[in-house]
């Protein structure tokens, strides 16, 4: 097994890989840290400290701080400095009702339109997740539940629902990791994959939007009850 890359190494790496400005590497590599929880939210950006650790000067972190901001995943605070943005209990809530309701109306649109070929290749998708869960690889899991639903936005051919789906992904990230790092609620995952798959199969609009929603429901439940046993804690 290969050791983890140092975060200056993977920098350098990454310079080479593309023809991107430093500022941009910089910004994907602390937006990726962010999104996976690598850091926390609250938690103080230092501009000298991040730059020492990639080994870069302060401009293009404090340029790629500034995009991060806009973006709304880190706050800057008058006379505090940048601080990575929290995610409240609301925020999640709301995203996860909106979520709830595309994902309902994508899978009912999708067991109507989706091809045999397009069925296969989201058979293919849940066994990858599957196996990923298996393996205990979490970033493989993360990557394939992605995939498994966009898979059914893209095959409803619809492309608001699709935009609409692609302007929420970022929103929903944070909370996925969580998510669906929790062995059991991963387990849950698979069965209620399976049902979507199967529902999508028997073209049955009615039965897949049933399902899809329950699926962001138990998701929404889940993040609640989270949050419960934090204050008890």
């Amino acid at each position: 097994m290969k050791e983890e890359l140092k975060l200056k190494d993977r920098l350098e790496k990454l310079k080479l890989e593309n023809y991107k400005p430093l500022r941009e590497i910089v910004f994907e590599h602390l937006r990726e840290a962010i999104l996976k929880g690598k850091l926390d939210p609250g938690q103080r950006l230092m501009e000298v400290q991040l730059a020492e650790q990639l080994g870069v000067s302060r401009t293009p972190v404090r340029e790629a701080i500034r995009k991060l901001e806009l973006e709304g995943l880190v706050i800057m605070l008058p006379r505090k400095g940048a601080y990575v943005a929290d995610v409240s209990l609301k925020d999640i809530i709301e995203v996860l009702e909106i979520r709830g309701a595309l994902e309902g109306l994508a899978a009912s649109v999708a067991a109507e339109r989706m091809s045999d070929e397009d069925i296969e290749k989201l058979e293919l998708i849940f066994y990858q997740f599957k196996k990923s869960l298996e393996d205990g690889d979490i970033d493989m899991m993360v990557q394939k539940d992605i995939e498994f639903h966009d898979h059914i936005f893209s095959s409803t051919n619809n492309q608001k629902l699709i935009q609409i789906n692609n302007s929420l992904r970022e929103q929903v990230y944070r909370f996925r990791v969580t998510y669906i790092s929790d062995y059991d609620t991963s387990k849950n995952l698979v069965k209620e994959h399976e049902d979507i798959i199967e529902a999508i199969y028997k073209r049955d609009s009615k039965l897949a939007m049933e399902r899809a929603m329950h699926h962001i429901e138990n998701a929404e439940n889940f993040i609640i009850e989270k949050s419960r046993r934090k204050k008890e804690s």
